[in-house]
């Protein structure tokens, strides 16, 4: 008798439907952030540590929706503060950083069902670190051919800059060249003509991530006949 019943009660648990114990079905979610900016080009990365600007698309990638309708809440707080500055309630997601400063940026997902609900939160929020600006110019260049410092423009050590215009006058006050391109600079020519070599003036105006306003006003050195090797020239 006691053995029948222990039969019975083992058939009907192997009958049990497995579904009841599968919790990979829920609905879940795999959020990815994609970072453009700082020699980064549309790449997946948990964190940032760089200039700006620097523009990050987040994905929520959500898994088993099923039936259950997905309401997405994306939250952007910078550090110090308790509240998010910014929330979202989009899937996916973007955002230009170009402000100096810690951030953090986490999706909060309810996956609603009739009167079920199921709640998703991320382990760890995406970090985002902004570096403070930096801009320095050198004081003369030598567009000779050589392909060493032939371009004037702004030391490659700049960071965090997120507005900027670069002119070049004559002694006379007349403009010869004007750019907007950080990385880009001028060939110390004029109208497709070389300019003789002399004094120059630069005038750029840029704003960093930080706030800070740069109104860089100096005499620059073109000098085509110097040699890379020999003295006389402060790069």
């Amino acid at each position: 008798m006691v053995r029948n019943i222990f039969f019975a009660l083992l058939t009907i648990f192997c009958c049990l439907p497995t579904a009841v114990f599968a919790d990979d079905s829920l609905p879940t979610a795999n959020p990815i952030m994609r970072v453009t900016g700082d020699k980064m080009e549309n790449e997946e990365a948990t964190d940032y540590n760089g200039n700006a600007p620097m523009q990050a698309n987040f994905l929520a990638q959500p898994q088993n929706l099923g039936s259950y309708t997905a309401l997405y809440e994306w939250r952007f707080t910078k550090e110090g503060e308790q509240a998010p500055f910014l929330i979202r309630y989009d899937e996916n997601t973007e955002y230009t950083f170009n402000k100096s400063g810690s951030y953090s940026v986490e999706l909060i997902v309810s996956f609603v069902q009739g009167t079920d609900t199921i709640e998703y939160k991320m382990d760890s929020p995406f970090k985002i670190s902004i570096s403070e600006s930096k801009l320095e110019v050198p004081n003369a260049f030598s567009p000779n051919g050589d392909n060493i410092n032939d371009i004037f423009k702004v030391k490659d050590s700049y960071q965090s800059i997120v507005s900027f215009k670069g002119m070049i006058f004559n002694r006379w006050g007349k403009k010869l060249f004007e750019w907007t391109d950080i990385t880009q600079g001028w060939d110390g020519r004029s109208n497709g003509n070389d300019v003789p070599d002399g004094a120059y003036f630069l005038h750029i105006q840029a704003k960093g991530a930080d706030g800070r306003n740069y109104n860089i006003r100096k005499t620059i050195n073109l000098l085509r006949g110097y040699q890379e090797g020999t003295s006389g020239v402060t790069p």
